[in-house]
């Protein structure tokens, strides 16, 4: 954990966790300035994991493309976390193939229609038909110091009915996770602590 910590102030990351489904591991990490690679924080990831089939190189990590998220960030000072830090979690979805644009399509418009209506630092990822979704509990939610790119209203006020049929469902997991199963948290670094009593 020293060495990871190390790695996370000399690249600027502010914060690390990794979730993990079986034997799949999702990493989420905040950096500043330059991209970091996910084999500069655990360069003896080699070792350990297996090689993600596809692209034109072997890679132990696939990024996901951010397809929504409440706020983005527009500073360092927006984006520190001014109050008790919430507790990161993670939670997995599968989208039907066919409804993968729809579903990116509906999110776009939420995300520009209504920027800062949830957890600040809650965003989704996907992958393929894969989707990943980060946030924190409690949830910090504040108004987005930003407008969003669409003047419109179209976003659906049925927002669940709107979505169940766009996802392939879990089977032998809880009812409350037959789509959005919850992650098992692995790793959490760089957040500030909670004090006594807090």
């Amino acid at each position: 954990m020293e060495l990871l910590n190390e790695h996370m102030d000399w690249l600027g990351v502010s914060c690390l966790s990794i979730f993990q489904d079986g034997q799949g591991l999702f990493l989420y990490y905040e950096c500043s300035g330059q991209g970091v690679e996910p084999e500069q924080l655990f360069p003896g990831a080699v070792d350990i994991l297996k090689v993600w089939p596809g692209g034109e190189y072997p890679r132990l990590w696939v990024p996901m493309m951010d397809i929504f998220h409440y706020q983005q960030p527009v500073s360092g000072q927006h984006w520190e976390r001014n109050q008790v830090p919430g507790t990161p979690y993670g939670r997995l979805a599968v989208l039907k193939p066919e409804q993968v644009s729809s579903y990116v399509y509906y999110h776009y418009q939420y995300q520009e229609e209504r920027p800062g209506d949830g957890d600040k630092y809650g965003i989704i990822g996907l992958h393929e038909n894969v989707l990943f979704f980060y946030s924190e509990l409690p949830a910090t939610v504040e108004p987005a110091p930003y407008a969003g790119k669409l003047t419109t209203n179209l976003r659906p006020e049925h927002w669940g009915e709107v979505m169940e049929p766009h996802f392939m469902k879990w089977k032998n997991v809880q009812q409350d996770q037959e789509i959005w199963k919850k992650l098992t948290t692995v790793l959490t670094t760089g957040l500030p602590q909670r004090g006594k009593g807090e």
